[in-house]
């Protein structure tokens, strides 16, 4: 607590100066005005000074003078506390955002995945990530014909790729495609997802204002049954609903927040 002096040094014969304690306007901090004799606790402090609270939940505002308050009888000047550090901007992802960013050159890795909602839900909640990264993301239209894409592209330890599947559960095609590619594709393909449907059902329901997702018949699209189920038209007016709702990594599933972050790290290590 520091300490300053106040009063005329010339006052009662040349004594010393009074010292005044400077002490900071903590939230909690019991003060009490000498003037009026209100006494209370610091909510806040303004430009205005300081916001007490008394007793009575009563509520004033003082101004920060020199020995402007008491403690306990004693004048103190009271003094702002000093501003917390500024938080780093954060990403859609929860990452730090990179301030003045430019896209880096694409690399040569890939991310694909199933569809066009696919991709355009990992570049709304991903996309500074990617561009920090220089790694694009590309629908495949299906995943059958996974192992000829994937020879087609031809991975490399330069040019890896990673692969982002719906349904990832036991017993689906999709699993079982994923583990041939296991031992088919080499170290330079990694093929994971969620276990979802559709990557719309990776949404937390709340998001788009739904108590949960319905549940589709097999044999029936899943995006159709789901949109006339909540009567929400066709589903490209779906997809408009559930991306436009999405804000950031929180209003997703966990297991697609892990299956994307898993294929980034992926793919970006060289």
């Amino acid at each position: 607590m520091r300490t300053q002096h106040y009063g005329d040094p010339l006052a009662s014969g040349g004594r010393r100066r009074k010292e005044i304690p400077t002490v900071v306007g903590e939230s909690g901090l019991v003060l009490e005005d000498p003037a009026t004799g209100f006494c209370g606790a610091v909510t806040s402090i303004g430009k205005d000074g300081a916001v007490l609270e008394d007793a009575k939940g009563r509520r004033r505002v003082f101004p920060l003078r020199p020995a402007g308050f008491l403690i306990d009888g004693q004048p103190v000047t009271v003094v702002r506390p000093a501003a917390a550090p500024a938080k780093p901007a954060r990403s859609s992802s929860g990452s730090v955002r990179v301030a003045g960013l430019r896209a880096r050159t694409a690399r040569g890795g890939r991310i694909w995945v199933e569809g066009i909602h696919d991709a355009a839900l990992v570049e709304q909640v991903w996309g500074h990530d990617l561009r920090v990264e220089g790694v694009v993301v590309e629908p495949l239209h299906g995943i059958d014909d996974l192992a000829g894409a994937v020879a087609e592209f031809g991975p490399t330890a330069d040019r890896r790729l990673g692969v982002l599947v719906d349904h990832l559960v036991a017993g689906t095609k999709e699993t079982r495609l994923a583990a041939s590619m296991k031992n088919a594709a080499g170290p330079h393909v990694l093929v994971t997802g969620h276990p979802y449907v559709d990557v719309w059902q990776a949404v937390r329901p709340s998001v788009v204002r739904i108590r949960q997702w319905p549940e589709i018949p097999r044999g029936t699209d899943w995006k159709t049954g789901v949109c006339d189920a909540l009567r929400w038209g066709e589903p490209a007016d779906g997809a408009r609903r559930v991306l436009g709702a999405v804000r950031d990594f929180r209003d997703l599933e966990t297991p697609l927040i892990t299956a994307v972050e898993k294929l980034i790290d992926f793919v970006t290590t060289s």
